[in-house]
């Protein structure tokens, strides 16, 4: 196991409490955006169209969790070998993602090209599979993750594991690696466009062309759940039916009248206070990178947290351009997915011997 740079290089006593830093670093990310897409939406969905789609061979396998109910695992590379040396690598997805989101498929192939083995958790009802109870997920489920994380440390306890998630999914493990700092399963995490402040980013989301992503988004959300409203018996769990559900027009309203009374919170507001990463990045002491833009188009600078909201275990890289998920470089034709070269040097600076 490698030795902390600190307890390596410095001759300081790093038990004393003056010594120890009090708070995160927030430090100017190397990414820079090409002159043609520096916009943010061009950013965010240009990977979406134009990003080579690397072939993946993933196995699927489902996890059956305390309360009977299930997620679908996926998996790449080469779990047959896999062992101390190494690198086992969760994946936790975006709103309404899955293993065949192209940031999830593009950054686990990016991985497995590395030598690591790749597990991606399906949230709840995820994946084209709906689950069989009438909860769902949401930005601060982290029970699941847990109990996978558990599960995953009995079936490998040698192989060194990280974590990542992707924007809501960033935002789920910030929150788990908050509430559990001293927990060991993890070694490090990065956290990639995580909203921070949920009330704030459902009111940026509402506003101009964010709009557009709110609209693709909520027509899967409400999809989705009248589909499962077919065999899945919701009356006492919620006061809508389908046709209010095909009503419903923001996430705000989604999670007012959705997310909150299916989960146990009082409302939507309520769901963000105690859901919102920025409530827990203090108490993690788990190493984390947090890769994140200015220009995000789905929350505003408003959302981006101090220093002293960061523990010293987290760093967050921020950078003018980038977008939501985005972080391309290269040509239009051909573009290059900057965060893969950064999550790849941070995870060999973790797990390397």
């Amino acid at each position: 196991m490698p030795q902390p740079a600190s307890s390596l290089y410095s001759p300081v006593n790093l038990e004393s409490d003056e010594l120890k830093p009090s708070h995160g670093e927030i430090a100017k990310s190397a990414f820079t955006a090409p002159w043609w897409a520096k916009n943010r939406h061009i950013q965010t969905i240009w990977p979406r169209f134009f990003q080579l789609r690397l072939k993946i061979h993933w196995y699927k396998e489902r996890l059956i969790l305390p309360d009977g109910d299930f997620v679908n695992l996926a998996w790449a590379g080469d779990r047959s070998n896999i062992d101390s040396s190494t690198g086992l690598v969760v994946v936790f997805h975006g709103l309404e993602g899955s293993n065949k989101s192209h940031y999830a498929n593009d950054m686990t192939a990016n991985l497995v090209g590395q030598g690591y083995v790749v597990v991606l958790m399906h949230f709840r009802g995820c994946g084209g599979e709906h689950n069989t109870l009438p909860r769902a997920y949401h930005s601060g489920e982290t029970q699941d993750a847990w109990y996978l994380l558990n599960w995953l440390t009995e079936l490998y306890p040698n192989v060194s594991k990280v974590a990542m998630g992707f924007s809501l999914g960033a935002n789920m493990l910030l929150k788990l690696l908050g509430e559990r700092p001293q927990q060991t399963i993890l070694r490090a995490g990065i956290a990639i466009s995580p909203p921070f402040k949920l009330a704030e980013c459902s009111l940026s989301i509402n506003q101009g062309m964010s709009r557009m992503y709110q609209s693709y988004l909520l027509k899967s959300m409400v999809n989705n759940l009248v589909d499962k409203m077919r065999t899945v018996d919701y009356s006492d769990h919620l006061e809508i039916d389908d046709v209010k559900a095909r009503s419903i027009k923001s996430f705000k309203e989604f999670d007012q009248h959705v997310t909150a009374p299916l989960h146990g919170f009082e409302s939507a507001d309520d769901y963000y206070e105690k859901c919102s990463a920025i409530n827990f990045m203090q108490t993690i002491a788990t190493p984390t990178l947090i890769i994140h833009a200015k220009d995000d188009p789905f929350m505003s600078e408003t959302v981006l947290p101090t220093e002293q909201d960061l523990s010293p275990s987290v760093r967050l890289e921020l950078s003018d351009n980038g977008g939501h998920v985005g972080f391309m470089q290269g040509t239009p034709w051909r573009p290059v997915i900057w965060m893969q070269k950064r999550v790849n040097q941070y995870f060999q600076e973790i797990l390397r011997d």
